[in-house]
C-alpha cells in the first residue's frame, strides 16, 4: 500500500472513531473519490488495535480504579461510585454486543451503500443537534455542578441510563449512525453533562472496539495473505497519536461549545454523499 494511502486511511480512522461524525461516512470517500483499492482486513485490524490503546492510554489511570472497585465488589459485596460505572459498562455493551453477534452479517452484506450512509449521517445528525438544544436550553440538566464535582463526573448516573445508552449503541451497527455520535445523542436526552456523557461514551467503546479487533483478527488468522507488518506497524501508530489528541481536544471542546459543529459537519458531509449518489 502507498505511504500516502497508509497515513489518510490512519488519520481517518483515528479522528473518526471518537468523534461523532461517522467513521462508515468517512472510509467509504477515499475509494469513491479516488479510486482507491480497499486496504485490506489486516490494516483495518491494526488502526483498531491503535484507537483502543488510545482510549485506554487516555483513561488508564479511570480504568484501574473502575477495574479494581468492580472486582472489590463481587470480592466483599460492597458498591462505590466507581464500581457502579463498572457495572454499567458491562450491562450498557450486552445490546450491542448481541446485535454485533446476530445482525453484523446482514449488515455488512445488505446495508452498506453510500446512499444509506448519507441519510443516516444526516438523519442522526440533526438528532444529535436536537439532543444537545434539550440539553443545553430545556435545563433537563443540574445546570449548577455540585461543588468539587468534575464536569465529566459519573457519580450520579443511574443505571437505567446505562440501559437506555447501551441500547442506544447497538443503533451504531446501522452505517453512517456513528457510534459515539448515538451514545452522545442518548446521553445528553438523558441529562448527562456533555462531559460526562462522552466519558461514558469512550469507556463503553472500549469492550466494542476490543470485540470487533478479536473478531476480524480471527478472520484475519485464517487469511494473512496480504498483511504487512510494517504497514500495519505504521497504521497502529499513527490511528493511536491521532486519537489521543482527538479524545483530549473533543473533550475541552464540548465543555464550551457543544455540539453544534458536528451537527453542522454531519448535514454537509450528507448532502455531499447524496450529491455523489445522485448526480
Amino acid at each position: 500500500m502507498p505511504l500516502t494511502h497508509i497515513v489518510v486511511l490512519a488519520l481517518i480512522q483515528g479522528i473518526t472513531e471518537f468523534l461523532p461524525v461517522s467513521s462508515s461516512a468517512h472510509l467509504i470517500l477515499p475509494s469513491q473519490l479516488l479510486g482507491w483499492e480497499d486496504q485490506g482486513l489486516h490494516f483495518d485490524v491494526a488502526v483498531h488495535i491503535g484507537t483502543l490503546l488510545a482510549v485506554i492510554f487516555y483513561y488508564l489511570s479511570d480504568l484501574v480504579k473502575i477495574g479494581t472497585y468492580t472486582i472489590e465488589s463481587v470480592v466483599k459485596r460492597r458498591n462505590t461510585p466507581a464500581s457502579r460505572v463498572g457495572w454499567y459498562i458491562v450491562i450498557a455493551t450486552i445490546p450491542a454486543g448481541l446485535c454485533g453477534l446476530f445482525f453484523e452479517s446482514y449488515v455488512s452484506s445488505v446495508a452498506r451503500s453510500m446512499e444509506l450512509i448519507a441519510y443516516t449521517t444526516i438523519g442522526f445528525g440533526l438528532l444529535l443537534g436536537l439532543a444537545s438544544y434539550c440539553n443545553r436550553k430545556l435545563c433537563w440538566r443540574t445546570i449548577v455542578s455540585i461543588q468539587g464535582e468534575r464536569p465529566d463526573s459519573l457519580r450520579r448516573m443511574t443505571l437505567q441510563q446505562a440501559v437506555i445508552i447501551g441500547f442506544a449503541q447497538a443503533l451504531a451497527l446501522i452505517p453512517g449512525t456513528s457510534r459515539s455520535g448515538i451514545t452522545l445523542t442518548a446521553g445528553l436526552f438523558l441529562g448527562l453533562r456533555p462531559e460526562a456523557a462522552a466519558r461514558f461514551s469512550f469507556l463503553l467503546s472500549i469492550p466494542i472496539i476490543l470485540a470487533s479487533g478479536l473478531l476480524e483478527g480471527i478472520k484475519l488468522l485464517d487469511s494473512p495473505a496480504g498483511a504487512d507488518p510494517i504497514e500495519m506497524l505504521m497504521g497502529a501508530v499513527i490511528a493511536f497519536v491521532t486519537a489521543i489528541c482527538v479524545i483530549h481536544l473533543f473533550m475541552k471542546y464540548i465543555s464550551k461549545s457543544g455540539m453544534g459543529i458536528f451537527v453542522l459537519y454531519r448535514l454537509v458531509l450528507g448532502g455531499f454523499l447524496l450529491y455523489m449518489v445522485y448526480a
